[in-house]
């Protein structure tokens, strides 16, 4: 399931972020972080975890996602891996790659299964050309290019590359999501399930189907969820 989450960041959000980071001396070479598949095709610059931006842009992104119910509901998380920030200028891309099964959380020192990818646009699509985050799924490739502060969330095993910029600044946060569901189709349906809840619980229909669908519900997560 790929889904888009808008204004997961405020504009005065969003620009605090953006202030933050292009005042930040902690650039450094992206394919410090990238594994042997991703390294050869990438070419950005990326924050450097641990360092004082990143802790504190981190937090902002963190935050946002702990308060918003679409997020909670698609994700279902059991860990999040502390958000990582990017900037791709004028010739910079990412070619097609799949992101790594298994990150190491510099918070815990465990491992964490990468279940969902995400990206959070900090750039407004007028700001640069190209820069579309492709993702390839059983429809085709979709092509991804949001407004700031919205955030596309999609399975972490799909095929995806950042085109070449051709004009601009692209600025974005990226993390994976271990979800208490591993699998993606489970997830899909219970989150089908829980958003017709909340239309129902919005329009006060039968109280009592209303309850027998929470059950239903919550006995399928409790069958299918891994922690």
């Amino acid at each position: 399931m790929m889904l888009a989450i808008p204004e997961l960041l405020s504009p005065d959000q969003v620009a605090a972020l953006r202030r933050l980071l292009q005042d930040s001396g902690d650039w450094v070479d992206g394919r410090m972080t990238a594994g042997w598949q991703g390294a050869p095709v990438k070419r950005n610059e990326q924050i450097r975890e641990g360092s004082a931006t990143a802790i504190a842009a981190q937090a902002t992104v963190l935050m946002a996602l702990e308060r918003n119910p679409l997020f909670i509901s698609a994700a279902l998380p059991n860990t999040v891996y502390p958000p990582m920030f990017n900037r791709y200028d004028e010739g910079m891309a990412f070619g097609a790659h799949v992101d790594g099964a298994v990150r190491l959380d510099p918070r815990t020192g465990l491992k964490l299964r990468t279940d969902l990818s995400a990206t959070l646009f900090l750039s407004d699509p007028d700001d640069y050309d190209g820069g579309e985050l492709e993702i390839a799924d059983a429809y085709g490739v979709q092509a991804v290019k949001l407004n700031a502060g919205d955030l596309i969330l999609y399975p972490a095993r799909s095929l995806h590359q950042v085109t070449p910029i051709t004009r601009g600044e692209r600025l974005a946060s990226f993390f994976w999501v271990e979800s208490l569901v591993r699998d993606d189709a489970r997830r899909a349906i219970l989150f089908d399930l829980d958003q017709a809840i909340q239309v129902l619980n919005r329009t006060e229909a039968d109280a009592e189907a209303r309850r027998g669908l929470v059950g239903c519900y919550h006995n399928l997560l409790r069958e299918w969820v891994e922690t």
